[in-house]
């Protein structure tokens, strides 16, 4: 698809706003890097070599202590299950046989406890040596780790609230705007009584009523599907004023006279003269889906356990005030991505103005 020569000036506008140009650079960088985390922080071995051969452990299947000679495990029972990839490298090196093995830069999965030896789980300071940048939380398990993976779930949930949110109310807004008559006015008193339905409350109604039993990822997507369900309402109000506005130009007059149905004005001609609308409240919706998001899983009823989430080590780290780099990891983190965030929206506000385009100089 070409984009018209004012959508090119309106991104050009965008890259020279730099404060939301390197924020998108940073944020989409960030978001990468957190969609390939597996390959830098993880608990699996990047590379293996054990006599002669190469095993790829990070996406590939599960490899015992068998299949690389250790045949009991330290309580002397058959080691049949997954191997321990830092013990395995330690043991590789004692042996001192030419087998090795590569580890990521933070050698934890964002579930795995440290004991630290003692056969308890507590929070620990951030020690470089055992490769705990940011320390441990309240059940030894790595705070960088676990934001990092919080990270790439929030980013991902805000991404698919946006998608439905923007499906549901463009669908409808563009129907209240271009119709109008009765449809409209029976679409405005749903939408006023849909959104007097207070939010959170039903949010946290609906969420407990979910059987514990489910599956990890359909838990997470009935919670995305919620959210949604409530939160669709803003999006119709400004699709319906801006299809309202386009609808009266020549151009719209002009294709009924030459026969466009209806479907083919809303997609070929109202929807892509809405697009400033559009895009000028993705970056705010995401905002919203993210701060949500975080607070249902500070107050308990977001994210299931042990499912690492920012709300979750905001909680942990009030809880823990003795062990202040948990909270501090987590406030930094959602500050950090807000800021990057709200930044966005603001370069995108400006860069997309309607009066920059549309007023004589």
């Amino acid at each position: 698809m070409r984009l018209n020569p004012l959508t090119l000036k309106k991104l050009r506008r965008f890259r020279s706003i730099k404060r939301g140009w390197w924020s998108f650079l940073f944020l989409l960088g960030g978001f990468l890097l957190s969609l390939v985390g597996e390959l830098w922080i993880n608990s699996r071995a990047l590379i293996v070599s054990y006599e002669g051969q190469l095993f790829f452990p990070t996406y590939a299947s599960v490899y015992s202590g068998q299949d690389f000679g250790i045949e009991k495990d330290s309580a002397g029972s058959p080691y049949e299950y997954e191997v321990n990839y830092r013990e395995l490298q330690k043991h590789f090196k004692g042996q001192g046989s030419g087998n090795w093995v590569i580890m990521p830069l933070v050698p934890w999965n964002p579930y795995e406890n440290d004991f630290d030896g003692t056969g308890v789980a507590q929070p620990m300071k951030p020690d470089f040596s055992k490769k705990h940048y940011l320390g441990t939380d309240s059940t030894g398990r790595d705070i960088f780790s676990r934001l990092v993976y919080g990270f790439r779930i929030a980013m991902i949930f805000a991404l698919g609230f946006v998608l439905l949110v923007y499906a549901i109310g463009v669908l409808i807004g563009c129907a209240m705007g271009y119709f109008g008559g009765l449809t409209d006015l029976l679409g405005q008193r749903l939408v006023e009584i849909w959104s007097n339905i207070p939010f959170l409350y039903m949010v946290i109604i609906m969420v407990a009523i979910v059987p514990p039993n489910l599956p990890v990822n359909i838990r997470i997507g009935l919670l995305l599907l919620i959210m949604v369900l409530f939160s669709w309402t803003a999006m119709t109000y400004y699709m319906r004023s801006a299809v309202y506005k386009e609808k009266a130009r020549d151009y719209i007059a002009a294709a009924q006279l030459l026969g466009a149905s209806p479907w083919r004005i809303l997609v070929h001609h109202l929807l892509p003269n809405t697009i400033s609308t559009l895009v000028t409240f993705a970056p705010f919706t995401m905002a919203t889906a993210i701060t949500s998001i975080t607070a249902l899983d500070f107050l308990g009823f977001g994210l299931p356990p042990p499912v690492p989430s920012l709300g979750e080590l905001l909680k942990q780290g009030v809880s823990q005030l003795q062990a202040p780099w948990i909270v501090v990891s987590a406030c930094v983190s959602m500050i950090l991505t807000l800021s990057l965030v709200t930044f966005i929206g603001e370069a995108v506000r400006e860069a997309f103005d309607p009066k920059k385009f549309t007023t004589y100089q």
